[in-house]
């Protein structure tokens, strides 16, 4: 691998080329080879079982079954044999045309080969090509991944749900919380927007050179072209659109996308709080054998996943964020401009993907400190401040406020301090001992039931 990528311009095919090899099959200009193969091949199968296109005949199951084999068994020789077309034609999906008529040649078939593309634009067979691989890289790669760190954070809540710490708000002591309860928090972030990316349609388009079925309507005048539009479209999986120009508008790609940016931004956030609690002492990472955290400081166990997880999630927005806002822009009927930007969608969405792997690695080389947390808590007394004040202000205590401010902002508090001090305040005796009672680890309100919430 290491001589194959060395030269690589990008780190996704290079350094990381094994992390993200999955994507491959999704989102390289192979994969887009091999979806154009897969629409021209349907689109023949689809119109050899329309009565509408009269002259189009029939096919034989052991035709049709040659024809999908163009896709299940499309190789890298096939697809290098599309390029040496494209040297000739310079046109990408002519090639691909006519790599199919060439395959067709010398076979049952080869009465049909003038069939091939038959009533189509290229982006009638593009649109549905990029559905395809966008639709294939989120469900089968992207995902998972995504639920694979999603899950193991849910766990990691779940385990410490009752594992009392103290909050930062402002990066200073705040009233004490669960180690649980805040990493829920993003479980339920990232869930609502992971509902969005299934949920997500993928629209595609089949209608002619302006959108408008003039080739179509001027062969076959009588056919219903709408339903075979739709019936074609959603065989493939993906949801009809019926009003475009040439182009598929990518309306939808932007929502996908911005959902992405969206659940990339909690990852990110998520990432620079686990380095804050790794900082902490929180979490203690563990030391891999063989790593070397520093070229000069051997002592160093840095938390390098979660940086290198930020890094790919800022590369993957920026990206995702463009196309988001230049694909839906298109002049009058079309302009080139989304062509040369959707071959950008492997690098948008394999940043992301690297990004959430990073994190997961990163989540699987840590521990919770559990006395370090503890200990903090028992040293920080000044937090149950708001405690103390609250009650004093329900019994209508004057200045309950300020009184505690001046006792402990800025002030190192003990539990001497402030048990002396509930003891001095003329509060009903049941408040008065749940207050001489209360400890900074026991002061989390209901923060450990909040962890059953993070399933919605």
């Amino acid at each position: 691998m290491l001589v194959n990528t060395i030269r690589a311009i990008t780190p996704l095919d290079g350094r990381y080329a094994t992390q993200v090899s999955g994507l491959a099959e999704h989102l390289s200009e192979w994969a887009l080879i091999k979806r154009r193969v897969q629409v021209e091949v349907e689109w023949l199968v689809e119109m050899a079982g329309c009565t509408d296109i009269s002259d189009m005949r029939s096919l034989t199951g052991a035709e049709q079954e040659f024809l999908r084999g163009l896709v299940t068994e499309f190789d890298d020789d096939a697809a290098m044999h599309v390029k040496r077309i494209e040297r000739t034609t310079n046109h990408d999906v002519k090639a691909v045309e006519y790599y199919i008529r060439d395959r067709l040649a010398g076979t049952s078939l080869e009465d049909v080969r003038e069939w091939v593309h038959f009533g189509c634009t290229s982006e009638d067979i593009n649109n549905l090509s990029h559905a395809l691989m966008v639709k294939g890289a989120l469900e089968e790669e992207w995902l998972p991944q995504a639920k694979a760190l999603v899950d193991g954070v849910a766990a990691l809540a779940a385990a410490t749900a009752d594992t009392s710490m103290l909050a930062y708000t402002h990066g200073q002591a705040a009233s004490p919380t669960t180690l649980g309860k805040e990493l829920a928090v993003f479980v339920y972030r990232w869930r609502r927007q992971m509902w969005q990316i299934t949920s997500a349609a993928y629209l595609g388009k089949f209608n002619g050179a302006v959108g408008s079925y003039n080739a179509h309507a001027i062969a076959y005048p009588d056919a219903d072209w709408q339903s075979i539009s739709r019936r074609f479209v959603e065989r493939l999986g993906l949801t009809h659109n019926p009003l475009t120009t040439q182009i598929e508008p990518h309306d939808y790609i932007a929502e996908i996308f911005h959902a992405l940016i969206r659940f990339n931004t909690v990852t990110l956030d998520f990432d620079r709080d686990m380095w804050s609690y790794i900082s902490l002492g929180v979490f203690r990472q563990k030391a891999v054998e063989g790593e070397v955290g520093s070229s000069t400081m051997p002592h160093k166990v840095n938390p390098i996943n979660f940086e290198n997880s930020e890094a790919n999630l800022g590369i993957s927005n920026a990206l995702l964020e463009h196309l988001s806002t230049k694909l839906p822009v298109s002049r009058l009927q079309r302009d080139l401009t989304d062509s040369s930007s959707l071959r950008n969608l492997g690098p948008a969405i394999g940043h992301s993907f690297l990004g959430l792997k990073s994190a997961l690695r990163g989540l699987r080389q840590v521990g919770v400190d559990e006395g370090l947390l503890a200990s903090e808590l028992d040293d920080a007394w000044e937090v149950l401040a708001e405690a103390v004040q609250t009650v004093m202000r329900k019994q209508g205590g004057e200045d309950a406020y300020e009184l505690l401010k001046g006792f402990t902002r800025g002030q190192d508090v003990t539990q001497k301090d402030l048990r002396a001090f509930v003891a001095g305040l003329d509060l009903s005796a049941d408040d008065k001992e749940r207050l001489m009672a209360l400890t900074p680890a026991r002061y989390t309100g209901i923060a450990a039931e909040l962890v059953a919430r993070m399933d919605g």
